[in-house]
């Protein structure tokens, strides 16, 4: 027997990173060295504190019973205390956080909650590529809004044509920014509150490298920002803070009716998560080594960054130089596109890149590199391209 996939699968993007991976794959099972810039999984262990809390509450009979169907209070509570203290920002445990799977279940998951099919939301160019995803389940249209270098790569809120923003029900943004590494500053987050109150659009925050600032700035926090609360949420990840990306635990905070939309729907998708991993990342949270382990994080990928954008600079490769994130958005030479550049670096180098228009049109042109190996790496991989004398 055969069975066909519904229409609406059908309409899925593809899978960007899928196809990647088999490229590289491809090439490792020829024998090449091949050296991979083109992940975005952080490469090193969650720290040790966070793994021993886990393998002491999985032993605990307790926690082997379905969890309450939207997290423990508990963990709601620690969300929310850790927002007050590293941010200033102060929910209510109950009616403002949203227990997630990993936040791509609350990104991808919004537009069935919160949107019908017809409407409108508005995603950034380039941009992480699981948003379309959100478009096509949910059945909602979405317009583009370009993040170009001449503006670090925040969007010109007064470019967007009135009519799109009268029209638009959300807005995500993704700040420290994947793919670019710009991060957002205060002036920016007060005007995108003003322009959202004045064309009443839900502000979608994707802060998945909340906690990746270099050059000893802090990434800000879209809810740090007056009036936040009223216009959005934002989504928290231990994926990146803590090297949990494999655990898949998240959160979101904001606005209430927003949260409750999340909420809801994932009563029926889900019974929260594990509780050992609920009461594991509590203690993520909140164990007096947090700060310290985060710190060595930061430090390691800032340690790669300027390797890698100091030997790039060597052999005239100009970096966007990132202030937040595991990632530097490369230009392309002349003459390439972004596919055909990362399909000569991986063929003649031996180097996996990101071509960047899989983030986007307005990718197109950019490369991203993932800076989720050791510097003496990095560099030989530059030291590769270097060999192919395209920047000379």
């Amino acid at each position: 027997m055969e069975f066909q996939q519904s229409k609406l699968l059908d309409t899925l993007p593809k899978q960007f990173f899928a196809s990647l991976v088999a490229k590289v794959n491809h090439k490792i099972a020829s024998g090449v060295d091949v050296i991979n810039l083109g992940q975005g999984n952080p490469d090193k262990p969650t720290p040790d504190y966070i793994v021993k809390s886990t393998q002491k509450w999985v032993a605990d009979p307790a926690t082997h019973k379905y969890s309450p169907f939207q997290g423990l209070p508990e963990f709601k509570t620690a969300a929310a205390d850790f927002y007050a203290e590293k941010y200033g920002a102060h929910f209510d445990p109950e009616q403002e956080v949203a227990i997630l799977g990993g936040s791509k279940i609350g990104l991808v998951e919004l537009p069935w909650a919160l949107m019908n099919p017809g409407d409108t939301y508005l995603l950034p160019d380039p941009g992480y590529p699981d948003y379309f995803s959100g478009a096509a389940l949910g059945e909602v249209k979405f317009e583009t809004v370009p993040l170009l270098a001449e503006n670090n790569f925040l969007p010109d809120l007064k470019a967007i044509p009135e009519a799109v923003a009268k029209r638009a029900k959300f807005f995500y943004l993704n700040y420290p920014n994947n793919p670019t590494g710009a991060v957002a500053t205060k002036e920016f987050y007060a005007e995108l509150v003003a322009w959202a109150k004045k064309y009443h659009v839900g502000i979608i925050s994707d802060f998945a490298y909340g906690a990746l600032g270099f050059d000893g700035q802090a990434p800000l926090s879209f809810m740090q920002t007056p009036g936040a609360k009223d216009v959005g949420i934002e989504f928290y990840t231990f994926s990146k803070t803590f090297n949990m990306a494999g655990w898949r635990v998240a959160f979101a905070v904001g606005n209430k009716d927003i949260i409750g939309a999340l909420n809801l729907i994932q009563d029926h998708l889900f019974v929260s998560l594990f509780p050992a991993l609920q009461r594991a990342a509590i203690d993520a949270l909140k164990d007096p080594q947090r700060d310290g382990e985060i710190a060595k994080i930061v430090g390691r990928y800032e340690e790669r960054r300027n390797a890698f954008v100091d030997a790039a600079e060597k052999i005239g490769w100009h970096a966007f130089v990132p202030k937040g994130t595991f990632y530097a958005w490369m230009p392309v030479p002349k003459g390439y596109t972004s596919e055909s550049f990362a399909d000569l670096l991986l063929d003649k180098a031996g180097v996996a890149v990101a071509p960047g228009n899989g983030f986007g049109e307005h990718g197109e042109g950019y490369v991203r590199i993932g800076l989720l190996i050791e510097p003496a790496r990095l560099k030989e991989a530059v030291a590769r391209v270097a060999k192919l004398h395209l920047f000379d």
